[in-house]
């Protein structure tokens, strides 16, 4: 037995019974008369004492010789501390080791496994497993595990039923890029890994499993970032003879659960709003709705006087930031220098004060007097003491860069607090979107999406127009989940296909079997997707979900502690009938 208990459950209620503990050795302190080593596992961390007056030579030789990481057993007595810890539930105890076993030695670790490490990202990452052994990175899967149990446990007693899908399928033209497999069996095909089990949760309705759900991983080859790696894990549900409105109740109360759950929040509204809302009041179909700062559009307020900046901008808008006529010029130009950045592209800000006496000072005084700014304030909501900042351009440019400002306020405001959650639905999205490289619609979600009743003839004479029965769950200024209600009869789909520019002899080679299944009494199904590593991190006060995974890839889309993706074999290669031709 190498262990009776673990290092995180002995207190003074044990004291003076005999135990034996193994773990890792997290830090020593040799006194030459007196050694105290903390003992670390993932349970916790329990002193140990070796004194030469109570303990043997031979033992005390031992305790000498442990380095950090080491991983040890011991014997002991438990017995109550002089000098209590307060900062560790074991706090009150040690254990006089009466023995102790160098199960296995370690080298010098290449960064300090504490709480502040003085280790480097890229550094923890190529050492994931040391990394592992600290606190906050094992809390973060310990949380992960909660979190999907809680969502386990809770769509199981609702009647969905688990069912795995398959991680080798076809290639399909829609999406992201797909990470493809080839096929040794069959020479010059592939296969390719999953961006999510769409058409198989659709066919799992067609065979009449009712409600559906998968804990399960999926992979896109896309450009990665701080919340997206090449591999991620969706909470995937799928509902038969349901209307979107049975959708959002059912997940509503999924999501009301895990904030009860998990973080103890009570949420009493999920307020829904339309994408055409979202994108006016806020430039974007996620927005944070913890704090305000809505946007106020000023053409009519703006363009009547012979400032040609705005003149002769598509969409002048404005948000008034509170509190904000606090800052100074200096503050106002670097404000100014990062909306500038390439990131946000933004050619130059205007500024308005607020003054507490009620009147306007701004950097276009040149062109607009008091009557003019007094308007500015009315439209964005402005209070005295407030900035109004104004950007100007074309509509969906100026959009997301005021949204990027409107975040940026936010944070140096300190309006987007952790421990408060705002949910959101955003509803009826466009169903299709122009690509200006291909010259054609694209399915914004994806082609299996219905478009709302009564729109389907809309899509004869303006496609842009039609709305899709689709809906994504925001949640503190993330999509956590999105998802729609499916075409699930074959004239519909074919005609969806259609419209997106593929020949029918394209869709039936790409999606024939789906097209098929319905026509054996497809019922009307749709479904909703979480991301879970979004959602775990989101709910344990970060947004950044490298936090939350065991193994994750960096921002390029390596594995460094494994050396992944490298490189294979010339032998692998020709067995799998490819031959690599690259170009210096």
């Amino acid at each position: 037995m190498y262990r009776t208990h673990t290092n995180g459950e002995l207190r003074a209620s044990n004291s003076n019974e005999k135990v034996t503990l193994s773990g890792w050795v997290q830090k020593t302190r040799n006194k030459g008369f007196m050694i105290w080593v903390d003992l670390r596992d993932r349970y916790g961390i329990t002193q140990l004492i070796f004194d030469e007056e109570r303990t043997s030579k031979e033992v005390m030789a031992i305790a000498s010789k442990l380095g950090r990481e080491f991983v040890i057993q011991v014997n002991g007595t438990v017995i109550v501390r002089e000098s209590k810890n307060v900062n560790i539930p074991t706090g009150d105890i040690e254990i006089l080791v009466s023995e102790v076993t160098i199960l296995n030695e370690s080298l010098t670790p290449p960064f300090t496994i504490e709480n502040e490490t003085d280790g480097g990202e890229d550094l923890r990452m190529k050492y994931r497993y040391l990394d592992i052994r600290r606190k906050p990175v094992r809390e973060n899967l310990i949380f992960r595990h909660k979190v999907t149990m809680a969502v386990r446990n809770y769509l199981s007693e609702k009647g969905f039923v688990e069912i795995e899908t398959p991680y080798l399928i076809k290639s399909t033209p829609e999406g992201a890029r797909d990470f493809v497999v080839p096929s040794r069996m069959n020479a010059g095909q592939f296969y390719a890994l999953p961006q999510s089990p769409q058409t198989f949760k659709q066919l799992l309705m067609v065979g009449g499993m009712d409600k559906y759900f998968q804990i399960v991983k999926c992979f896109r080859d896309e450009d990665l970032r701080a919340d997206r790696q090449p591999e991620f894990t969706q909470i995937d549900c799928e509902m038969a003879f349901v209307e979107q409105e049975d959708i959002l109740q059912t997940f509503e109360c999924l999501t009301r659960h895990l904030l009860k759950e998990i973080n103890g929040a009570e949420v009493a509204e999920f307020p829904r709003m339309t994408y055409d809302e979202a994108m006016k009041k806020y430039g974007n179909d996620k927005p944070d709705i913890r704090f305000g700062m809505e946007f106020g559009e000023l053409n009519e307020v703006a363009q009547h006087k012979e400032f040609n900046v705005f003149n002769q901008a598509e969409l002048v808008v404005g948000i008034a930031v509170p509190g904000g006529n606090v800052y100074t010029r200096k503050d106002i130009d670097n404000l100014i220098d990062w909306v500038k950045r390439p990131q946000i592209g933004a050619l130059g800000m205007v500024y308005c004060r607020c003054n507490e006496d009620g009147s306007y000072k701004s950097s276009v005084d040149k062109f607009y007097d008091e009557q003019d700014l007094a308007k500015w304030a009315s439209v964005t909501g402005a209070k005295a003491g407030d900035l109004i900042c104004v950007l100007s351009g074309n509509t969906s440019k100026v959009r997301a860069q005021l949204s990027a400002l409107r975040m940026e306020f936010a944070e140096r405001l300190g309006l987007r607090k952790a421990t408060e959650f705002a949910p959101l639905w955003v509803v009826d999205f466009p169903l299709l979107e122009w690509d200006e490289e291909t010259q054609r619609y694209h399915a914004m979600h994806h082609p299996f999406t219905s478009p709302k009743p009564g729109q389907l003839a809309l899509l004869a004479t303006d496609p842009g127009a039609v709305k899709a029965n689709a809906y994504d769950l925001v949640l503190n200024g993330n999509e956590i989940g999105g998802g729609s209600i499916r075409i699930h009869d074959k004239k519909t789909q074919a005609l969806m296909f259609d419209y997106l520019g593929f020949t029918p002899e394209e869709a039936k080679a790409q999606f024939g079997f789906l097209m098929d299944a319905f026509q054996y009494g497809a019922p009307p199904h749709g479904g909703i997707a979480f991301g879970l590593d979004r959602l775990v991190a989101i709910l344990g006060g970060q947004e950044t979900i490298r936090d939350f995974i065991a193994f994750p890839k960096n921002n390029s889309g390596r594995d460094v502690m494994i050396d992944a993706p490298a490189p294979i074999d010339e032998a692998q290669l020709k067995e799998l009938s490819l031959q690599l031709n690259l170009k210096s």
